[in-house]
């Protein structure tokens, strides 16, 4: 069987892994999406259609998490299925509903229908993300429907900000969706805009803002070709798979799909930018490929560096970017273009002479004449700074002279050695009377010359072995006179065979370099790989990194990772203290930029480092500097796939690091936070006992003057500060905790006001209540006891920080769809900048007087408020004459918590 023939192992194990059948391959479901350009297309109701059709042919369909948005089209669509309770998870006091994984898992049914794929699930749930969750149900063998909007997709997501001005925050990787099967659910843009504006996506106010804004008719139509165009791709790479792993034969050319060859020709940037011109016409996928033969073994440097920055322009424009080792560059683009089932083939036609297209031939004939089923593209390439002639760059700058081309002195005399030991040797044969068999031997020096020293030297050698075969057997002996026609003959075969017998030995011997070279890199790289997965620190991996490399590549080598915002150096060999400035802004902009500058690149060539970016996690780690002794380019072609793949497998290793060091950090801080909690429930419970026995005692006191009554009542008021300062702590425990409770009940704020301020009393006798509450307020839906806890410390809080014989104003102001609920002072007010910090844990505000008290009792208004689906917030008083402060807490309450009571709610 041929590699033609031969099935894919990759191809198989990515067609494996899509699933076959209703319950996918070895136990796994299958993920189907429904994919649309924006929201409103349809996808929930297609998907619904679709279960419905899979329910009434008897398979097990079951409901996991439908968003309906109250859309009755939705609704309707819902009826028949049996749903799965959602999980309700508490969060900061608030319920929020997800889909419920386990009860899924238990049902087990043989469909689930999760909507909204890229959702991010809420805090405290099992994983972060539903495609999580949805992973975890196919590897459980059951299949999923899910939906899908284009602009969720990882890749796509600063494509689609480009244009709609909206960065989306939830996304999911493209593996997800090129790992699913594909349902694309398409609505002409006119169409969508339609059924907003009929109200059948959002509520009329919502639509007519969407409308203007994201859901504009140039945006949906852009939004629908990603769609289109996204689908296509992942259905095209599939189909590929499918083929490779059953070994089918033909182009299967649903889709274009454009491969470039390129080499060190000056124009062949010409060529890629013309591919990618074409590319984007046919919205296809291209490839730019580089055929390495023995030839690429001998380029010179400045070959090599144009060779570097062809592929280089090539992946900076979006191509693949592929080198592949091959005997003669057609069977190279022959056996790529069957592998890559390439429909079209781009070609460069240079200027060459009659003798050198005799000599060498003419890939692109090869190609035009001998490739069937591909459409071959040919282009005239630039000629500008190539010698016509030669079809190599004008000698303008001298290039190094390419070692072993011409063979080496200790190759030429061991060689010629090699043919006087056969001569001495010949010799003791023809003493034997056996002449004509000598003539073999001369065979021998020749196929050791080529085989160790090159096609040249072999040549050389099997001219100076008939030289030395007709000096030294041929009558007349001992001259370079030929008289028998016979020996004319067999001198000259004696030539052609050596010259045979060197081209091919030679060329054993070049395919021999390329495999030790392939094989040493791919061993190099396997030992590499084991090393990296004992690696543990950044350090570690930085000298093991910068070791290989420079072993390897034969160059200095320097690894520099962000700290604190700036690049620092983390390993290199050999060590370097620091970066110049030049070398220190080739990093930066190949970090910031996520691709590589310095010597050898288009960018800061002044440098003599290359940096090459380091990724993982799909963002930038860290940068790797390479450099040479002798100040020439660090990298030759030959070199940038070992390279990359010694900075792709960093790249995992360094995430791994940095994921290992980020989850050590979050254990170590929750567990702080769990201690911290447990010692504020713990004291403040062991505080409360003995605190209300001592609070009874004080009560049960009469006092027998008037000294006595004043310092039993000290010792009362601080008793009960004291009691304030454990139910703080005792609430904030459970805000941290998640245990509070809540329930949602009309309030009126006048009550809720005159209930807090009686509670203070005592302590508002220097500081009286001024209420400034409409009684036409509507109600508001809030937890009635955590909603009067608030109010208790905002009026002590004020309390506390006004000035004395100054009132507290407690004042409403309605706005449509908003009610605000202000609590006021007057006292220092707040410095500027601290709005926020007043209401942290502990907060102490610098340069104020709001240094006393436990730092809690804000922290719980914002707690509070928070599990109530409120927000509050500090400012500094605006409505008071110059020269007078105070501060101002405001909670603010949306249309979701105004209630206007009617007559039938007060009976």
């Amino acid at each position: 069987m041929n590699d033609a023939a031969r099935p894919d192992p990759d191809a198989l194990l990515r067609t494996l892994a899509l699933g076959t059948g209703s319950a996918g391959h070895a136990g796994r479901g299958r993920l189907k999406v429904f994919l649309g350009a924006a929201p409103g297309v349809g996808k929930t109701c297609e998907m619904l259609d679709s279960a419905a059709g899979r329910r009434t042919a008897g398979v097990d369909v079951v409901i996991g998490l439908v968003e309906t948005h109250n859309r009755a089209e939705t609704v309707a669509r819902t009826t028949g299925f049996e749903i799965i309770p959602r999980k309700v998870i508490d969060h900061n006091g608030r319920s929020l509903e997800e889909m419920d994984i386990d009860a899924v898992l238990a049902r087990k049914p043989a469909l689930v229908l999760v909507d909204e794929l890229a959702h991010t699930n809420a805090p405290g749930s099992r994983h972060d993300k539903r495609y999580q969750d949805v992973e975890e149900i196919l590897n459980a063998g059951i299949d999923v429907y899910s939906t899908l909007n284009i602009q969720h997709l990882e890749s796509l997501n600063d494509v689609v900000a480009s244009f709609t001005r909206v960065r989306v925050r939830e996304t999911l990787p493209d593996r997800v969706l090129e790992s699913a099967e594909i349902a694309v659910v398409d609505l002409p843009p006119d169409e969508l805009i339609e059924r907003l504006r009929d109200g059948k996506v959002y509520v009329p106010e919502e639509a007519s803002r969407a409308l203007a804004h994201f859901f504009s008719k140039s945006n949906l139509s852009a939004l629908r070709e990603l769609a289109l165009r996204r689908a296509a791709q992942a259905i095209d790479a599939q189909m590929l798979d499918h083929v490779r792993a059953h070994a089918l034969g033909g182009k299967w050319a649903a889709g274009e799909r454009l491969v470039v060859a390129v080499s060190e020709h000056p124009g062949a940037a010409g060529l890629v930018r013309s591919a990618k011109r074409m590319a984007d016409a046919l919205g296809a996928p291209w490839t730019a490929l580089h055929v390495e033969t023995v030839r690429d073994l001998g380029l010179a440097d400045r070959d090599a560096r144009a060779l570097a920055t062809t592929l280089e322009l090539a992946q900076h424009l979006g191509a693949q970017t592929a080198s592949i080792p091959a005997e003669t560059i057609p069977e190279g683009l022959t056996t790529f273009l069957d592998q890559s089932r390439a429909t079209q083939l781009i070609l460069g036609k240079a200027s060459r002479s009659r003798w050198h297209e005799w000599r060498h031939g003419s890939v692109v004939d090869h190609m035009v004449r001998h490739t069937s089923g591909v459409a071959v593209h040919v282009l005239t390439l630039d000629d500008a700074g190539t010698d016509s002639k030669t079809d190599r760059p004008h000698a303008g700058k001298a290039t190094r002279p390419v070692a072993g081309r011409w063979g080496t002195p200790a190759g030429y005399a061991i060689a010629l050695a090699l043919v006087t030991l056969v001569t001495l040797v010949g010799y003791s044969i023809a003493a034997l009377g056996n002449v004509t068999n000598v003539a073999l031997l001369y065979l021998l020096p020749v196929l050791v010359a080529a085989t160790r020293h090159g096609l040249r030297t072999g040549l050389v050698t099997g001219l100076a072995s008939s030289l030395a075969y007709n000096f030294f057997f041929i009558p007349p002996l001992y001259t370079f006179t030929i008289t028998d026609p016979q020996n004319l003959i067999t001198v000259m075969v004696l030539l052609g065979i050596a010259v045979l017998v060197s081209q091919m030995a030679s060329r054993v011997r070049d395919h021999a370099l390329l495999a030790r070279r392939s094989a040493a890199q791919n061993s190099a790289l396997a030992g590499f790989a084991r090393h990296l997965t004992a690696i543990t620190t950044d350090a570690e991996l930085g000298q093991v990194l910068c070791a290989e490399v420079a072993r390897m590549i034969d160059v200095r080598a320097v690894l520099m990772l962000p700290e604190d915002a700036n690049l620092v150096v983390r390993a290199a060999i050999p060590p370097e203290d620091r970066m110049d400035t030049l070398e220190y802004a080739a990093a930066r902009w190949a970090v910031d930029h996520n691709r590589r500058a310095g010597r050898g690149s288009d960018t800061l060539t002044a440098c003599e480092w290359l940096f090459s970016p380091i990724n993982g996690g799909g963002r930038v780690l860290g940068v790797l500097g390479i450099a040479r002794d002798d100040t020439a380019a660090p990298l030759r072609t030959d070199q940038m796939p070992l390279l990359s793949s010694l900075l792709d497998q960093a790249g995992l290793a360094l995430e791994r690091i940095t994921l290992e060091r980020e989850m050590a950090s979050v254990g170590k801080l929750r567990e702080q936070d769990r201690l911290r909690t447990a010692l504020l429930s713990s004291v403040s419970h062991d505080l409360r006992t003995p605190l209300t026995a001592i609070i009874g005692n004080l009560d049960a006191i009469t006092p027998v003057d008037a000294v006595q009554a004043g310092q039993l009542a000290s010792a009362q008021a601080e008793a009960m500060r004291l009691r304030g300062f454990v139910a703080n702590l005792l609430d904030m425990a459970r805000i941290e905790a998640g245990a509070l409770i809540r329930s949602s009940e009309p309030v009126d704020l006048a009550d809720a006001i005159a209930s807090a301020a009686h509670d203070l009393r005592r302590l508002l006798i220097a500081n009286p209540i001024d209420m400034a509450v409409s009684p036409d307020l509507p109600f508001v839906l809030v937890d009635a006891q955590l909603f009067h806890q608030c109010l208790i410390n905002l009026i002590d809080n004020a309390a506390k920080y006004g000035d004395p014989g100054t009132p507290i104003t407690i004042a409403a102001r309605r706005d449509p769809g908003h009610l605000a609920l202000m609590v006021m002072d007057h006292g220092p007010g707040l410095p500027a900048g601290d709005e926020t910090k007043v209401f942290e844990n502990f907060a102490r505000i610098a340069g104020s007087d709001r240094k006393h008290g436990t730092g809690l009792g804000l922290a719980i208004v914002r707690g509070f408020c928070a599990a109530m689906g409120l927000t509050v917030t500090a400012s500094n008083r605006t409505d008071l004459p110059d020269g007078q402060t105070g501060a101002c807490f405001t909670i603010h309450f949306d249309e979701t918590h105004l209630r206007v009571m009617d007559a039938g709610d007060a009976a």
